[in-house]
C-alpha cells in the first residue's frame, strides 16, 4: 500500500480545495448531486464524484497516484459530522 505524504499545511490544502471547487466544480456539478463526495487533487484541478471518500480517492489515486486529496460533501459545509448521544 502506498503511503502519501502531504506536501502542503492544512490551510493551503483548504485553500487551493475551496478554491478549485467554487470556481470549477461547484458551479457544473453541484446540481443534483447532494450529499456526494467530490475528491480533487490541489495541485491538477482533476476530481472524482462518489457516494463516500474512499470511492472517490481510490479512484483518484489510480489516475494520479500522487494526488493531493481535499475532500467536500455538495450541499453540506463539512465532509464529516460528528454526533454526540447522551
Amino acid at each position: 500500500m502506498a503511503v502519501h505524504k502531504p506536501k502542503y499545511t492544512k490551510d493551503e490544502y483548504a485553500q487551493r480545495g475551496t478554491d478549485i471547487y467554487e470556481r470549477n466544480i461547484r458551479p457544473i456539478i453541484e446540481e443534483g448531486n447532494r450529499g456526494k463526495i467530490v475528491a480533487i487533487d490541489i495541485e491538477s484541478g482533476n476530481y472524482e464524484i462518489a457516494d463516500d471518500t474512499l470511492i472517490a480517492s481510490d479512484r483518484l489515486f489510480l489516475r494520479l497516484p500522487e494526488a493531493q486529496i481535499w475532500f467536500v460533501r455538495f450541499g453540506y459545509p463539512a465532509v464529516h459530522r460528528i454526533a454526540v448521544c447522551i
